[in-house]
């Protein structure tokens, strides 16, 4: 097992050019991170492929793994030309994938303005149809392929576990993020147990959760039910992360967690504190 950092928990300061991604992989690795993760967030792999090796090189010189390579993707659509178009641009991103030198590969499925589970099942056979034929795509490369708990429409675990069973791919598995299970009120540490089975990867993030009838204001957003939730250093939220964690380390799962922040607080701060909750929480279950 390897605790390291998503460079999406970053990305406000690279966003505002405090740093770039090749600062942020030295930081990770300065604050006790044994790999990072790449989220194209304030960065362009795809008009800059130059900085494809100088993260790798940066990495290897580092002596840390990059551990997984997350980019977004909707499947949802009923135009063919557009449906063609998003598989062959998401084939594209597992050739960056693969010349990082990673073997996981995040990519979103779907997004649906109609979130209920009539349409999911409508949409089901074309979205795994995708996913198939990009888990075939990565195979060549020895990628293994996985969909998020991630945007409403397939954040549930048994969504996840029914796309995962559709697409039916030995390369084709979760990233399991064990606070995303909360937008759709579902309890992490349940949901957590239930999709674990199934995790190439897990993403470790907390929320405050507050109840419909109690809006918080400002920096809030509604889950499926309406109640609140804000983004919280990993440990200080309302998620029972001790619980979650006990049940990843009990399962037998041994892969990369990886600290997710979208806390108001700055970004460094909020990371650091959640890596060091994450590993101090994890030697003591």
């Amino acid at each position: 097992m390897k605790i390291g950092v998503s460079s999406y928990s970053l990305s406000r300061a690279i966003i505002a050019k405090q740093m770039t991604i090749l600062d942020a992989i030295s930081w990770i690795v300065d604050n006790g991170g044994q790999h990072v993760e790449i989220v194209p967030i304030g960065f362009d792999l795809v008009d800059n492929p130059q900085l494809i090796e100088a993260i790798r090189n940066k990495a290897s010189n580092l002596h840390v793994d990059i551990s997984n390579y997350a980019i977004g993707s909707n499947f949802a659509l009923q135009d063919e030309k557009a449906y063609e178009q998003e598989i062959a641009r998401v084939m594209k991103q597992v050739d960056i994938a693969n010349e990082l030198g990673v073997k996981l590969m995040r990519h979103d499925v779907a997004t649906s303005s109609d979130t209920s589970i009539h349409q999911f099942l409508v949409d089901l056979p074309r979205l795994a149809l995708a996913c198939q034929r990009i888990a075939d795509y990565a195979s060549q490369y020895g990628i293994t392929t996985s969909v998020e708990n991630h945007g409403y429409y397939i954040q549930a675990s048994d969504r996840v576990q029914a796309l995962i069973h559709a697409v039916n791919r030995p390369n084709f598995r979760t990233t399991l993020d064990i606070g995303n299970f909360m937008c759709v009120d579902e309890d992490s540490a349940a949901a957590t147990k239930n999709n674990i089975p199934h995790a190439s990867m897990v993403h470790l993030k907390d929320f405050y959760l507050r109840p419909s009838n109690q809006n918080p204001g400002p920096h809030w957003f509604q889950t499926t039910r309406g109640n609140y939730l804000r983004g919280a250093i990993f440990g200080h939220g309302d998620i029972n992360t001790r619980e979650a964690l006990r049940i990843i380390k009990q399962s037998g799962y041994d892969g990369y967690l990886s600290i997710e922040f979208e806390g108001l607080e700055d970004c460094l701060l909020g990371t650091k504190l959640g890596m060091d909750n994450a590993v101090r929480i994890w030697n003591e279950i």
